[in-house]
């Protein structure tokens, strides 16, 4: 397997300081030409089917830790809290508690939130069956929150996010992330969806984020994530992405493998002030 590495590339949006005419994502990466024409899509939440379909959540987790090829990143986010000796994290949609094991691991108490039972019984540690958008903590509770590829299941994000800003303590730092809507541009022919805006994406998470967030940092990747050595590898990766098993055997019998796939998406960190 090659070696883990890092994709990314960085940058601190002030969102005071955005211009009045800025688009709705900032640039990070001036190299960045896969963004292509998209008809006129609303934006639409990912479906929540962790408790009717436990075993997709699986082989997604399996193909990355089977032929991943860059570090996971809930790693990122778990040495940045660390870094910031965040004393209390809140992990909103932890499901099986990949981000809470890191934390546990680093000396970070933390608490595990889910709206899946399904995904909540694996997880280690504290952790409470809840509602994203209706926190059951009160105010200024936490140092630290992180609501990890979930927000895009949401039908307004923003109501989630107001909730982590409210129970983070002043100087609390807030960490997301989400693929973009161009990801594995590879598969793009058979992905479901491919291009359209979901309603979290690393394309709006800026904006979203900065609606509430005074202040914005973008960690952007855009390189190889998986290597599929066959169509068995494939056939597990788009069974992860939505497809059902008889879908992914037939798209698996119609591309060349191996392949590599890219990964596109961003963390974006942001800081409470007040």
């Amino acid at each position: 397997m090659v070696a883990s590495r890092r994709l990314s590339s960085s940058t601190s949006l002030p969102t005071s300081q955005r211009p009045s005419n800025a688009p709705p994502m900032p640039s990070v990466s001036s190299s960045r030409s896969w963004t292509m024409p998209a008809a006129d899509h609303r934006p639409r939440p990912e479906p929540f089917d962790f408790d009717t379909d436990p075993d997709r959540f699986r082989t997604t987790s399996l193909a990355a830790k089977r032929f991943g090829l860059a570090e996971d990143v809930h790693v990122d986010v778990a040495d940045r809290f660390a870094k910031e000796q965040v004393d209390l994290a809140l992990d909103v949609g932890c499901g099986q508690g990949k981000l809470l094991s890191l934390l546990r691991d680093k000396a970070v108490p933390a608490v595990g939130l889910d709206a899946s039972p399904t995904m909540l019984k694996d997880a280690p540690g504290s952790r409470i069956f809840g509602d994203a958008r209706a926190l059951p903590f009160p105010p200024n509770t936490f140092g630290g929150a992180a609501a990890m590829y979930m927000l895009y299941h949401l039908e307004d994000p923003v109501q989630a996010v107001a909730e982590c800003h409210r129970v983070l303590r002043p100087g609390g730092l807030f960490a997301a992330c989400a693929p973009s809507r161009y990801d594995s541009p590879e598969l793009r022919s058979i992905l479901p969806g491919y291009g359209v805006p979901s309603t979290f994406d690393s394309e709006n998470a800026p904006e979203i984020i900065g609606s509430v967030f005074d202040e914005i940092e973008i960690d952007a990747w855009d390189g190889p994530y998986v290597h599929l050595p066959d169509s068995e590898a494939l056939t597990l990766y788009l069974r992860g992405r939505r497809l059902s098993p008889t879908a992914a055997d037939r798209a698996s019998d119609a591309i060349d493998t191996p392949i590599t796939l890219t990964k596109r998406g961003a963390i974006i960190y942001a800081r409470k002030f007040d």
